[in-house]
């Protein structure tokens, strides 16, 4: 080893293969590599095929971290949510932005080597469920590879960033999106998509590497059984379906987490919501509607189906499976086992024995009150029985809200401390059929108003409406506990990295890029990002320096924090840490450029995806008839996405709910709107606003 670099005790004897097994390989972008990379190297997003994002680098360690400081940084170019994780392969960094663009950079020095943008079209950020985000890239072979938010998987030169070939994935008259991060198994490209909320049917691809050509496909939920079933699997599935849910599409779309395991041969995928969210309008008389909020094995050479998991049979809340998913031996009390784990958005830690899908336990990490617990005999849930609120006819409160107890963000796990690590969001939201449904393909079709749980949240001991509280979790999953929290200022998720150096890594909303201790959770490092964090870190090793690396970027700025970027009003930026770095961020505010006359300049939208699908449907019932469908103005009216109120939620509520315009014909609506409900309105009002500016951008 390269004197002052180390790697931790514990995982000397794997890494010394590794080393030896490498060194004979004819390329570093080989697939056993892939599976068992170097020490120092991140050549996928979650650095190895099991998705552990553990790093056996410990050269920054709970002493040393003390040190650590900016060695540099790079702004984004782009203004929306950053969520990517960095690569590196090579000496060279690869990371994507909001809008599917890929940039390289020299990983000890940060200069830029090259830039790549697929132009996708803005106007397929109106159909983007949630921001208009990508979550990283896939290397191999000299090739980087790309999924773009519109469907197309692009094959890149790693040197030079020219495009080598480009295919369409999903059909584009559909509003299908994708921002996941392909995944390369065996010589093939693996990638999802996205779009349940409007009009897509899910399926995952595998596409040969070398070639852009479709090698397999599996589709999620039963098609048309007119037109035949592509598997015998999917017919069975149809039996769970009822009415014509395939003229919606069904949902269920693929569109994060993939996993491959070598020593079963199977890659692992989750699905996520049926469409709509409501059962009755999907599948009226109910059924599981498989694949539905499932996990899925498959065939890694012909996507043939194996086993699967239905974590929400029937699901009607939002509770996707496209969580991250994390491979790992662990000592059950049945013996040493093969697992695959997920910590879902409903709010249960699940254990599977990884080759034949087999339930070895499920319990509660969060405040849950859809479920009592899952019955270990059958693998189902015990339902509480008021939450079919299609069935029941009336609204319910659930916990965990569509966002869940845990989304897309990044976990951990160190085999060090046998602890699995990861952000936790607890929240609770109102669920209600929505009355006089009219299916739209370019809007949610959730078929939900949570509007309608108003009174229940005004009832004597309810909960706290919507957010309540965030932290970093560090759990247990051979005993099913938690062993300790650190509690965050500010509500938000983040993705995690654990280190050989007994550290785990995580970012916050406030700004903060934080390192704690990776068995007590106390916190020995922070500093700030001038940016919130959503995004996980990832580590390397060059020259003998251990390297930690982070993409900054959300919806907004963190309170306090001043603007100091030129070409991003986020201050998205790439930052990268080492022991005894000395750079500075900037610190001068940026001004942008006064806007007179009709221009579009609404602020950043830092409401909550269910702030804006809660303000969609109440803009449409109360707004839509004078100020126009879609917040788009036809009449005299004023256009609401062009209005400065946007910009002070007080000034806006004095208007809405105080009536300070009723002499112009803005009557007050106090009463007819619920609490949080202006504000939702206003939230999706930005949201349009900003969809709208991008589009606008896109044309000059």
């Amino acid at each position: 080893m390269t004197s002052g670099f180390r790697i931790g005790a514990a995982c000397a004897a794997t890494l010394a293969f590794v080393v030896v097994f490498a060194g004979g390989m004819s390329t570093p972008w080989a697939v056993a590599k892939q599976v068992r990379p170097a020490p120092g190297a991140w050549m996928s997003v979650g650095r190895t095929t099991d998705e552990q994002r553990f790093s056996p680098l410990a050269q920054v360690d709970a002493v040393s971290v003390k040190g650590l400081g900016l060695a540099w940084y790079a702004d984004i170019d782009t203004e929306r949510g950053q969520e990517a994780t960095p690569i590196v392969v090579d000496g060279v960094l690869y990371v994507t932005s909001a809008w599917s663009m890929v940039k390289a950079y020299d990983a000890r020095t940060g200069a830029p080597l090259w830039a790549y943008d697929p132009k996708v079209d803005r106007g397929v950020g109106g159909v983007a469920c949630c921001d208009v985000v990508n979550r990283g890239v896939a290397a191999w072979k000299g090739r980087i590879y790309l999924a773009a938010l519109d469907g197309r998987l692009i094959a890149l030169d790693g040197k030079t960033g020219a495009a080598l070939w480009s295919v369409q994935t999903t059909d584009p008259k559909l509003p299908y999106t994708i921002t996941a991060a392909p995944r390369i198994v065996k010589g093939r490209v693996i990638i999802g998509n996205a779009g349940a909320e409007y009009a897509c049917r899910g399926y995952v691809s595998a596409y040969d590497a070398q070639t852009g050509k479709m090698v397999w496909r599996f589709y999620t939920v039963p098609g048309n059984p007119a037109d035949g079933f592509e598997t015998p699997e999917l017919k069975r599935a149809a039996a769970t379906w009822h009415g014509q849910w395939w003229k919606f599409g069904g949902g269920a779309t693929v569109w994060d987490s993939v996993v491959y395991d070598p020593r079963t041969n199977l890659v692992y995928f989750g699905t996520g919501n049926g469409l709509s969210w409501d059962q009755e309008l999907r599948s009226p008389g109910g059924g599981d509607n498989l694949f539905v909020s499932s996990i899925i094995a498959v065939n890694a050479d012909t996507g043939k189906y194996v086993w699967h998991y239905q974590e929400t049979p029937g699901d009607e809340w939002d509770f996707d499976n496209t969580n991250p998913l994390m491979l790992a031996d662990l000592p059950l009390k049945s013996g040493r086992r093969h697992v695959l784990m997920q910590a879902p958005k409903n709010g249960f830690f699940y254990i599977w024995d990884a080759r034949t899908g087999k339930l070895l336990s499920a319990e509660k990490f969060a405040p849950v009150n859809w479920a009592e617990r899952i019955d270990r005999s059958t693998g189902r849930p015990v339902e509480n029985p008021a939450i079919r609120y299609d069935r029941t006819g009336k609204p319910v409160i659930i916990s965990p809200a569509p966002l869940g107890a845990h989304n897309w963000h990044p976990m951990s796990y160190s085999p060090l401390t046998g602890l699995v690590y990861f952000s936790v969001t607890e929240s609770n939201a109102g669920f209600d059929a929505a009355k006089d449904f009219k299916f739209n393909p370019k809007t949610y079709n959730t078929g939900v108003n949570s509007a309608g749980a108003a009174a229940l949240y005004a009832a004597p001991g309810a909960p706290q409406r919507g957010n309540i509280r965030s932290y970093l979790l560090a759990w247990n999953p051979v005993r099913q506990k938690e062993v300790w929290r650190a509690p965050n200022a500010v509500y938000g998720a983040s993705g995690t990295l654990a280190t050989a150096g007994g550290l785990v890594f995580s970012g916050d909303a406030a700004g903060h890029f934080d390192a704690y201790d990776a068995r007590t959770g106390a916190l020995i490092w922070s500093t700030p990002t001038q940016a919130g964090v959503v995004a996980a870190p990832s580590t390397y090793a060059l020259g003998g320096v251990q390297y930690i690396a982070l993409l900054v970027g959300a919806r907004g700025l963190p309170a306090g924090v001043e603007r100091t970027s030129a070409v991003s009003a986020n201050n998205s930026r790439l930052l990268v840490y080492k022991l005894g770095g000395a750079v500075a961020l900037p610190t001068a505010t940026f001004v942008a450029p006064s806007t007179i006359g009709r221009t579009l300049n609404p602020p950043l939208l830092t409401a909550t995806n269910e702030q804006v699908i809660d303000g969609q449907a109440s803009y449409a019932r109360v707004c839509s008839g004078c100020h126009g469908d879609n917040a788009v103005s036809v009449k005299s009216i004023p256009d609401l996405r062009y209005t400065t109120l946007l910009h002070d939620a007080n000034a806006w509520n004095e208007v809405v709910l105080a009536g300070v315009r009723r002499e112009k014909g803005m009557v007050s609506f106090r009463g007819q709107l619920a609490d949080g409900e202006a504000e939702a309105i206003m939230a999706y009002v930005i949201s349009r606003a900003n969809q709208d500016k991008a589009a606008e951008q896109a044309k000059k």
